[in-house]
């Protein structure tokens, strides 16, 4: 994937997809319980 000049590269293999999807999870949980916190 290339942003401006700059080419980047994410983990390939099985690592990398376990990584992305542990990433996802902890931000997506992260977000909800901020949400939850600043809509009290």
């Amino acid at each position: 994937m290339r942003i401006g000049n700059s080419q980047v590269r994410f983990l390939g293999g099985p690592a990398g997809c376990l990584g992305m999807i542990v990433v996802s999870i902890l931000l997506s949980v992260g977000l909800t319980v901020l949400l939850n916190l600043l809509l009290r």
